[in-house]
């Protein structure tokens, strides 16, 4: 879901991606990429995302990733079921 919402707002390589992810959780989560590439390249072969060559920031090849519709619907599904689970553990907090 993170990756998802974080290529909501434009295309981005796989290390942008991770820092992004980094500084917009205030340095809290950090996204290896033992784990980024493999899930970048389940969400292509599930249609969410699309990828091109492209030159980095450093002026590097890179593989930029960016979000098909079907990647925005599933965004928007993981976003409910997210806030759904969100809410259910703050009910259960509030009981004593």
């Amino acid at each position: 879901m993170l990756i998802l919402r974080t290529l909501a707002a434009g295309p981005l390589h796989g290390y942008a991606i991770a820092r992004r992810i980094k500084q917009c959780s205030a340095q809290v989560l950090e996204v290896e990429e033992g784990s980024l590439y493999p899930a970048l390249n389940r969400m292509l072969i599930k249609g969410w995302l699309k990828a091109e060559w492209g030159t980095s920031e450093t002026n590097r090849k890179a593989r930029f990733y960016h979000l098909t519709e079907d990647g925005r619907k599933q965004l928007a599904t993981e976003a409910d079921e997210f806030n759904r689970l969100v809410d259910a553990i703050q009910l259960v907090m509030k009981t004593v």
